[in-house]
């Protein structure tokens, strides 16, 4: 997996809207005004002010302001505005390799944005999970430094959860968004699954629907390429209360506990809470009897 150069103060980075539209330009400035504060030199397409629906733009309008910000040769990083929904749709007529590959740059994101991030990597590339520009401000101090750190080029701390299923396993770090990830399963812009260590997040997923999107996986025979499997946070997952159901913790066990491979679940990222950023294609290790994520 080729990394992007590490970043340095004095850069440019361009800010995108590839996916949803946006909601609150208040949290936007305030995501814009960190990366400034840490002496980047940000610039903002204005596709980022487009709406269309419940998608920042056309499909060609979000596609043309990726490839602008990929093929600017001033550009270091491309940072994703927000989620949402929309950037499996620039998939259907987009292809990495018809853009030169020779200077990689981060794309840096997470729930919606895992399409890109999967994709890029099917190519080779790495790219980081982490906070979007619309919640970077929301994030504890602790967060906000390893995120910068970490594009920096240095080694962050491991993560700390709990143990789910022991022993330990080594592998390349594939993160993402759990449903936005299973539907690209069996697509030309999955990625690779031998050998890696799948991290998962979710939001706003009932447990049966849980219980489908793990269900898919197992009948795909997937899971039996994966080495380990770590678990962020899987927030607002409950059922109504009136509606009889297992729990999304009781669903995890089911459907994921006997894999005989080393699982960790409650690391701090996902949605709703602290949003630890994760290098795609990175080697770690992966303790399921201490509950550590360690980047290698």
């Amino acid at each position: 997996m080729r990394y992007p150069d590490w970043l340095q103060h004095g850069d440019k980075v361009r800010a995108i809207a590839p996916s949803g539209g946006l909601r609150s330009q208040t949290q936007f400035k305030q995501g814009i005004d960190i990366w400034r504060s840490r002496g980047y030199r940000v610039t903002i397409s204005d596709q980022c002010q487009k709406i269309m629906g419940y998608l920042a733009g056309t499909d060609a309008q979000r596609r043309q302001a990726l490839q602008n910000a990929w093929e600017d040769p001033d550009c270091k990083a491309i940072i994703c505005a927000r989620g949402g929904y929309g950037c499996t749709r620039l998939l259907e007529k987009w292809s990495w390799q018809d853009l030169d590959l020779t200077s990689p740059k981060w794309l840096i994101g997470f729930s919606d944005i895992t399409a890109l991030l999967w994709s890029l990597g099917k190519v080779g590339i790495a790219s980081v999970h982490g906070p979007v520009v619309t919640t970077l401000a929301s994030e504890p101090d602790w967060s906000v430094k390893r995120f910068f750190s970490l594009l920096e080029g240095c080694k962050p701390e491991p993560l700390l959860g709990k143990a789910f299923a022991g022993g330990k396993a080594t592998g390349l770090l594939l993160p993402g968004n759990l449903t936005v990830a299973t539907h690209l399963l069996h697509t030309p812009c999955q990625p690779s699954l031998e050998g890696v260590i799948l991290a998962l997040e979710e939001v706003t997923e009932v447990p049966y629907r849980i219980d489908r999107l793990l269900t898919q996986w197992r009948m795909s025979g997937l899971l039996q390429q994966v080495k380990g499997i770590a678990l962020g946070r899987f927030s607002r997952c409950q059922a109504p209360g009136e509606v009889p159901s297992w729990t999304v913790e009781e669903v995890l066990t089911d459907r994921l506990g006997d894999l005989g491979i080393p699982i960790v679940s409650d690391l701090p990222f996902g949605h709703d809470g602290e949003n630890a950023a994760l290098i795609l294609g990175a080697k770690v290790e992966l303790d399921g009897d201490l509950g550590l994520l360690i980047h290698e």
